[in-house]
This record gives structure tokens, sequence and C-alpha cells, in this order.
């Protein structure tokens, strides 16, 4: 007997296991059996006769053992839910399911002109009934699959009844397209069915279903960037599920990133290009058009707008492409004229946008006089929107005339083109009513510049916008120096004839941050010009001390941001030798290392003197700047770091003995603070020996530096010696503090106050060990006694009371710094609260007992240091006596310690504490 005569007579519900065993064999890859070979070979009544028996083996089976019970025949009583026990009887039912379902998909490849068959479809819909697709177990998805693919075929072949099982193959693709995460032959497959749209009614319940999953897939970036999904069948469903579609668009805007807004805009024309008839016309006036009226009437703070635009801004890209000059004029002319004449300046700003970004809007079927007429009535337009009375307007329109200029230089006459520059850089450019007209003015002339056939008119013109780089407004003054890098770039001027460089270095000394990095990017290769020898690098960097030392300070502070590392270190060194070469000159120096280096400087040497004092400081100013500004790449290289250190700590001590006037030796000072303590070892000796000859009324200036380079060594405790030293000789021997002589407490006082202001001295203070930190503490406390004294005695000496207070208050302040690591500060405190409640109050007891109200300026101020490092959070006000009351800011403790503060200070003052 045959194999095909046995296959026939298998297919039978008395022979289920011969039919499952043809079924096994064919999918076994080791076996010679395919059933696609032998239902081939199959004459056509014996292909009938075998769709018969199908069908009659499918019916029994469902009959034997319906799907209902189905889950029933499924072990629930095994503990273990990922291992159910299946029946034998379930497990005979979903075998027989699969070999028909074999064999039935193997049928529809040899289906030929003639055949009927009508049973294979029974077959067909029984497989993809809803009882057997919602009964299956889940461990039977590969059946489930191959029911799918049994549809997808099915449709493939256009064979009758291909409807309802190419509905089940789309949808089922759709679903696993959005929910899933396909693969590029997931989504093969679906847009292979995407011709079942045409049969659908998306009225229908059967449409409706549908609709979300269409809508994710039609908005995800991975449909839209496809070439099919524009295709006619594509098309007809956009039509006719359009505003669903756009409704749900306009949303999916509000999240989608703007490359969607591309992708969705190359769908529509696409579309429209394959459309045509009444196809042509929904797509035209539904979709095209309606995105035409969004971007009129959105307003420019919502999120869909910049994504509308950028679909149109898409198609009037395409103005190139034959028919679309026409479709714009004809669907921007009865809306875009009435919105640039609309009483909503918003809607004027949208519609200049989009009639500057589509000019001309014309129809190239027009006669040339007509096109010419039309055009000049467009020109005039944009006239009469630069002189709209609304700001948004105008800088729409300053845009909108920029781009028309780049785009049509060549186009338009000389005199339109001269009259729009005019008008923009000579009116609107000093447009006093509006900084954002200004600043659209500067952005947008960048735009013109792009086209290199305006630079020769430019080069003229552009001159007349010098003053706006000291504009009040600073983001005119940003876009004008933008404008002057874009001007460098494209080569249309010399950027120093637009601006002259006097002006450039004066805005870089006194603007802003975001100017100013802007001036030195332009003025980089000027006064940095890397591709010369570093010889010049230097003497540019005196040209530009000469200039304006304020804006070389900014200049080399902002360097760093446009060249390598390592070029500033090469410029510090360079520096260095210009500073070698300079004291050389003189013959000032025996120091070996110096004269040994006889550099190429020769230029330099005719120019600079030690004696120009403002130049070597501006020098010495520049080199600390630079290096700071690359101190961070220097630490993660620490070969160049130990050869710029071990350079520049050979020269410094006789820089020091050269240079010895203040403003040379404050950025020498903090030189050495960039240096290792041990590489520079005498100057700690000549640091400390400065702070002790300066005398009590110095400036900051004349200290800070010291201390500062002392902190950076890690060395303050020399400066804690020296203040401790002074407060406890001015206590103990009740010094005149007059007498230069003797010790200088309010000196110590000033270095305290300057350590524990800034937060890095104010670390390396307190990073001292305890001890230290103690004798500080108790140094200030026994001033507690003078400043008692002082309050008691009417003749006590105005300097003694100040000096008093302020020891007073730092002691106070030391004290809350303190007070986390050694809980004795805090008694300390209380202890202080209630000296000073005891002394005040018998003072201030004393005067009301005389009858003499005076309140003490020295009472005042004991009471406003105590509240504020003292008092709970929150503003504190006193009032003691009629008409005056005090209010101190917040403090830091709470609990025990300021409630018995609020006490004292409201029996003190005799009036309320709040």
């Amino acid at each position: 007997m045959s194999k095909r005569k046995e296959f026939l007579d298998s297919v039978h519900p008395d022979k289920v296991q011969d039919f499952l065993n043809f079924i096994k064999l064919h999918k076994d890859g080791s076996e010679p059996l395919d059933l696609a070979e032998l239902v081939q070979e199959l004459q056509s009544n014996q292909r009938v006769e075998l769709w018969g028996k199908l069908s009659t083996l499918l019916q029994h089976t469902l009959q034997a053992y319906p799907p209902e019970r189905w889950i029933t025949g499924l072990d629930g009583d095994s503990g273990d839910e990922m291992e159910v026990e299946v029946s034998a009887e379930l497990k005979l039912t979903m075998a027989v399911l699969d070999g028909v379902t074999v064999v039935c998909t193997v049928s529809v490849d040899v289906i030929q002109d003639g055949d009927v068959y009508s049973a294979l479809l029974d077959c067909a819909h029984m497989l993809n009934g809803k009882d057997i697709e919602s009964s299956l177990p889940v461990s039977e998805l590969p059946l489930q699959q191959a029911v799918h693919w049994l549809c997808e075929c099915w449709w493939r072949r256009g064979l009758q009844g291909k409807e309802e099982l190419g509905w089940t193959a789309f949808v089922v693709c759709l679903e696993n397209t959005v929910t899933l995460k396909t693969s590029v032959r997931e989504l093969n497959r679906l847009y292979s069915l995407k011709e079942v749209l045409l049969t659908v009614d998306f009225d229908s319940e059967r449409g409706q279903y549908v609709t979300s999953p269409l809508l994710q897939c039609f908005l995800s970036t991975n449909h839209i960037k496809r070439e099919e999904v524009s295709t006619p069948p594509s098309v007809v469903f956009v039509l006719q599920w359009d505003i669903s579609y756009r409704k749900a668009l306009i949303i999916h805007f509000n999240s989608s990133p703007r490359a969607v807004a591309t992708d969705v805009a190359e769908i529509y024309f696409r579309a429209w290009k394959k459309a045509s008839g009444l196809f042509l016309e929904e797509i035209e006036s539904s979709c095209i058009q309606d995105f035409m009226q969004h971007a009129l009437l959105l307003h420019r703070t919502s999120p869909v707008h910049p994504k509308v635009r950028q679909i149109l801004t898409y198609f009037h890209k395409q103005k190139f492409r034959q028919g679309i000059d026409e479709m714009l004029h004809r669907l921007y002319k009865p809306i875009l004229w009435k919105a640039l004449k609309a009483a909503n300046a918003d809607v004027r700003a949208n519609a200049t946008l989009l009639f500057t970004e589509a000019f001309p809007v014309h129809d190239p079927g027009l006669s040339s006089e007509k096109v010419d007429e039309l055009v000049q009535k467009q020109l005039d337009a944009l006239f009469a929107l630069l002189d709209d009375p609304r700001p948004l307007v105008r800088s729409s329109a300053v845009l909108g005339a920029c781009s028309i200029l780049a785009r049509c230089w060549e186009l338009l006459p000389s005199t339109v083109i001269t009259d729009l520059l005019k008008k923009i850089l000579l009116q609107l450019a000093t447009d006093t009513s509006s900084p954002d007209v200004r600043c659209a003015v500067f952005i947008c002339i960048s735009v013109i510049l792009d086209n290199s056939m305006s630079h020769p008119l430019m080069e003229k013109l552009l001159p007349a916008l010098k003053t706006s780089l000291h504009d009040t407004s600073e983001k005119v003054r940003v876009a004008f120096v933008d404008l002057l890098l874009k001007i460098k770039a494209v080569r249309a001027a010399k950027f120093w004839k637009v601006c002259s460089m006097e002006h450039l270095l004066a805005r870089l000394e006194l603007d802003s941050p975001s100017v100013s990095k802007r001036i030195v990017n332009l003025l980089f290769n000027s006064f940095l010009p890397i591709s010369q020898p570093e010889e010049i690098w230097c003497e540019r960097c005196v040209t530009i001390i000469q200039m304006n030392p304020g804006a070389a300070r900014k200049f080399y502070r902002y360097a760093y941001m446009y060249t390598a590392p390592t070029n500033i270190v090469k410029l510090m060194l360079m520096i260095r030798k210009c500073l070698n070469a300079c004291i050389q000159k003189t013959g000032d120096t025996a120091d070996e290392s110096i004269t040994s280096n006889k550099e190429n400087t020769s230029v330099l040497e005719d120019v600079l003197s030690v004696k120009d004092t403002a130049v070597m400081a501006s020098l010495l100013e520049i080199v600390v700047i630079l290096w700071g500004s690359v101190q961070k790449s220097l630490e993660h290289n620490q070969e160049a770091l130990q050869y710029t250190t071990a350079k520049f700590a050979s020269v410094l001590p006789e820089y020091l003995r050269v240079f010895q006037e203040e403003r040379c030796t404050a950025p020498l000072i903090r030189l050495a603070a960039l240096l290792p303590a041990a590489s520079v070892p005498a100057l700690r000796s000549v640091l400390m020996a400065q702070l002790r000859r300066l005398s009590a009324g110095s400036a900051v200036t004349l200290y800070s530096q010291p201390i500062e380079c002392v902190c950076s060594w890690g060395q303050v405790s020399h400066v804690l010696e020296l203040m401790v030293e002074w407060l406890t000789e001015s206590v103990s021997r009740r010094v005149q503090f007059e007498d230069p002589s003797e010790a200088k407490p309010d000196l110590a006082l000033n270095y305290l106050e300057y350590l524990l202001t800034r937060p890095r001295t104010r670390d390396c203070l307190l990073g001292l060990s305890l001890d230290q930190l103690t004798s500080l503490h108790s140094a200030l406390g026994a001033w507690k006694a003078v400043l008692y004294s002082s309050l008691s005695e009417c003749a006590a000496s105005a300097a003694v009371t100040e000096t008093a207070l302020r020891a007073f208050s730092l002691h106070a302040r030391l004290s809350i710094h303190l007070q986390h690591r050694v809980s004795l500060i805090t008694l300390g405190l209380l202890h202080t609260h209630t000296h000073t409640h005891t002394h005040t109050h018998t003072h201030t007891h004393t005067h009301t007992h005389t009858h003499t109200h005076v309140h003490s300026p020295s009472l005042m101020h004991v009471f406003t240091s105590v509240l504020k490092v003292c008092s709970p959070a929150g503003p504190v006000t006193i009032s003691c006596g009629p008409g005056l009351i005090f209010s101190v800011s917040c403090g830091i403790l709470s609990g025990s310690a300021s409630s018995l503060l609020m006490k004292q200070c409201s029996f003190l003052f005799e009036g309320p504490i709040s």
C-alpha cells in the first residue's frame, strides 16, 4: 500500500494513532516523510476526500472531548503550579488538533483552481473558533501559534472565507506588535496583512476593537519610519478613521519626541503623493489643512505647537516637488491671509512664521504678471509685519524676513534686499520698546550669513550694530556676541571692524560669565594663537594686559575652556621665562636657576621691565589664574604637576625679593599657596612675620592672602598660636591697645573673624586638634571679665569695650562650632547666659534706680550676640522701653538653653520677647 493511501486511511476517528504517527514523522527532520509533498501528489478527488476526513476527525474529536472539559482535564492537585498534570484524554485531543492544523496548513499551498475546499474551510473555522481559542491550556501556545499561521496562510492565498481568517491573523500580529518588543520579521508579517484594513468598517464593533492598538501602532516610531506605512491601504485607514487618528496624534504629540513629527509628516507626504481623486481631496482638506489651522491657532506654549509646525515645515521644504507650491497656495489661501490681519497677536505671529517659511506662496500655473503681483503683495505684508505694534509679531517677522533673505537672496530685487536689511539693522536692532525684538535681530542675522552672497553687503551694514555690545539686556549682548562668532566662522567680515577690540575687552572685564565666555571664545585665537610659537603667546598676553588688565584676567580665567590643559601649562611656563628674563635684564639676581635661563624673549625684553609694576603684577596674577583653571587636570597628571611645581618653586623666593610692591606680593602669595609647603620652606616664616608686623587697622587685603596661604599648607596652627598669644597677653596685662609694640587683640580678632567667615579657612581652623581649639576658646572666654568690668565702669575705655564685645561675639560663634565636639562647650554657653543676665541686669537696674532711662549700645550688642547664636529658629523681637523695639535673626540652640535665655532677656529688658 502506498504512503498516500496509508495516510488517507489514517485520517479516521478509529485510526487516530496512525494519523498521529504520520504527524510525528513529518515533524521529525531525520525522517524522509514530508506531508506537503504527500498532499501535493494527491489527485484532486483525493484531496477533497482528505479534507472531508479531516473535518470529520476534527468534529468527532471535539464532540468526544469538548472544549468546556479541557480545563477540568488538568490535574490541579499538584503542589507546584508550574507542573500541571494533563490527562491522557486531553493530551490526545491536543495532538489531534495539532495534526489537523498541520495538514490544513500544508493543504493551503496545494489548492488548485477547481478544487472544492469547503471542508478544509470548515476545519479552519473550527480551529479558529472562539471556544477553542479561549479554552486552550497555556501549555498549548505552539498549537495556538500554528492556528494563527494557518489563518495567515489562508489570507495570503486569497482563498474563499479569507476575511474572517485574515482578521484573526491581523489582530494577533497587531497585538503582538503593540504589546511585545517584536522583531523586524514580526513587523513584516503585520504589514503583509495590511490589506485586511480594507475589509473593516471602523464604525463597527470589530473596528472599535482595534482602534487603540492601531493608534499605538501608528504612533510607534518603529512603524512610522517604515516605507510601507504610507502605502494605499494605510492611507485608506487614515482617511476612514482620520478624525480619531488626528485627535490621538495631537494628544500623542504632548509626550512624543520631535523626531516623530518629521516621521508623521513623511507619512502624510507619501500618502499625498500616492493619493488621487476623493482620497487626495480628503487628505488635503481633512489632514494637511487641519494641521495648518492648528499651527495658526495653537498657543506657542502648547507642547503640540512646535510639532505641528514641524509637520508643515516638512511640506514647505518639499516646494521643489511638483504640485507642492500649487497645493500650499490653494490650502493657505482661505486661512493664512486672514490670520495675518487677525486681532489676536499670537495668531498674527503664528501666521507670520508660516507665511515666511512658505514664501513665496503662489501657484506656478498663474501667469508671470500675476505671480509678480502676488509676490509684491506678500513683500508689502512682510514690511507691515515688521512694523506691527506687538513685539512678538515683530520678532516673528524678523525671523521670517531673515529666512526669506537667506533663501531668496539671488531672486529678490536689490532694492528690496537693501530696504529689508536697513529696516532690520538700523531700526529694529535698536528697538527700545522690546529686548526680545533686538535679540531676535542678532539671532536671525546669522541665518542670512549662511548665504555667502550676502557677505559683501552685510560687511558694509554690520558696523552700525557695534553699540549693541553694551545693550542693557544680557540676552541681547549674548546674541550679539554669538553674531560676532558667526561672522568670524563664515568669514563674512572682520569681527573687530564690526565691534572694536577696546569695546570687546571693556565688556569682557565687566560682563557676566555667559557673555564673557563667548567673548573669550571670540578673542581666543587673537590672544592665545595655538598655532604660533609660545613666545607669541606671551607677547599677546602682555598686549592684552596693556590694553585692559581686568579683561586679561577674565580672558585667562576662561581660556582653559577652549584649549587643552597642556597649552595652559605651557603658557604659565612661558610667562615664567618672560619674568626671569626681565629680572636678568636688571642684573638684580644671582640665582643660577634664573641667570642660566637665556630663553629667546628679545621682543619682550625691549618692552618690559621689572619696574613696570602693573604689567609684572598682572603677569603674576595670570599665572595664578591659569594654574587654578587647570589644577584638577594637573592633579591627574603627577609628572606634569611635579615639573610645574619645581619650576615655580625654584624662582618664587627671587620673585618675592624683586617684586616687593603690594600689588605683586598678593599674587605671589597665592602662587605659593598652590605649591607644597616643603617646596618653599622659608616662606612660612616670612608670612608669619608679615602677620605679626601688621597694625590693628590694617586692611583685609593685607592679611587675607597670608592666612589663605598658610591654610592651604595645613599650617593654620601657627596663626592660632599668634591669636592666642595676643589675646592672652592683652587680658593678663590689661595693656593700652594704642601701643603698637604690645599685643594686638583687635588684629587677632580680625584674623579669627576672617577664618570663621570663609568656609575653606573655617574648615582648616576647625580641623585642628581639640587642645589647640580649646586654648583659643579659653583665651576668648577670658575677655568676658573685661566686658563685664567695662559695662559697670562709667569711665571704661571705648576701645576696650569694643574689643571685649568682639571677643564675646566670636567666643559665642566658636562655641557653636565646637559644641558637637565637647559637651562642656554647651554648658559654657549656659554659664555665659547666666553671667550675662547677672551683670547686665545689675547695669540696667542701676540706671533704673537713678531714673535715667539709658539704653547702652554695648548692652544691646551683648544680647544681640547671645541671641544670634542661642535663640530658637525664627526671629526674636525685644521690646526694651518706650519706642524701642529690637529684632534679632534666628539662632541655633534650642531646648533648655534657649528657654533659659528667653527668661533672662525678658527679665532684663522688662519687655516681651517673641
